[in-house]
């Protein structure tokens, strides 16, 4: 197990570098991390207007809130859910629960696809992507699952790490454009991107530590 899953982790961070491949199979973690917006949004008492994926790994999702306190966890959600997510896979696979994360991720594609993504592209690659794990599932092949998976929660938390990294880059050199790190500038004036940007790659540095200590330690 120890070896699988350290092979996936370098695969993981191997493929998501290729220009083309890297970037669809990257994808899964935009759509965990929009739809950890989306989920905050409303359950804060705020509304998902619609989410757009795009082929270059970024996501937009468009919220509406009606207080301040929906704003604020809304932006700050999207990183520290797709972190939680890849330790959270990572702590069912070690306990066996491949069928947990299985509903997970069947779940996360299928309210996208009905009810947020509505861009091309991210049309495309949520039927592309959940017609493939199904058809996975069908072979009933539990072996190539298990590998799958633990394939998908590496790309998670690989994707989770170095896109925390790139907006903690972004919110130092270019603050303006530093996404999440930015928005929450907006709506806390008294703390810079940069801060924001410094403890979105602190939380995934420490989720995915949490998760290899379970994997490589206990």
């Amino acid at each position: 197990m120890k070896l699988q899953i350290l092979f996936s982790l370098i695969l993981a961070l191997l493929l998501t570098q290729a220009p083309i491949v890297g970037k669809y199979f990257a994808m899964i973690n935009t759509m965990i991390h929009e739809t950890g917006h989306s989920l905050t949004a409303l359950l804060t008492g705020g509304e998902v207007k619609n989410i757009s994926l795009f082929p270059n790994t970024s996501g937009v999702t468009m919220t509406g809130h009606t207080s301040w306190l929906s704003q604020f966890l809304t932006s700050i959600t999207g990183y520290t859910f797709s972190s939680f997510i890849g330790f959270f896979f990572f702590y069912l696979i070690i306990k066996g629960h491949y069928r947990w994360m299985i509903y997970i991720l069947l779940a996360i594609l299928f309210v996208n696809v009905l009810f947020w993504v509505r861009n091309l592209y991210g049309v495309f690659w949520l039927v592309t992507f959940g017609a493939g794990f199904i058809w996975l599932l069908r072979t009933g092949n539990q072996t190539l699952i298990q590998y799958v998976l633990i394939f998908i929660a590496s790309l998670v938390m690989i994707e989770s790490v170095t896109s925390a990294f790139e907006i903690m880059w972004l919110s130092i050199f270019s603050p303006g454009q530093a996404g999440d790190a930015a928005n929450l500038s907006r709506v806390t004036p008294f703390v810079p991107s940069a801060i924001w940007g410094l403890l979105f790659f602190a939380q995934a540095l420490y989720f995915a530590w949490l998760a290899l200590k379970r994997v490589f330690i206990l």
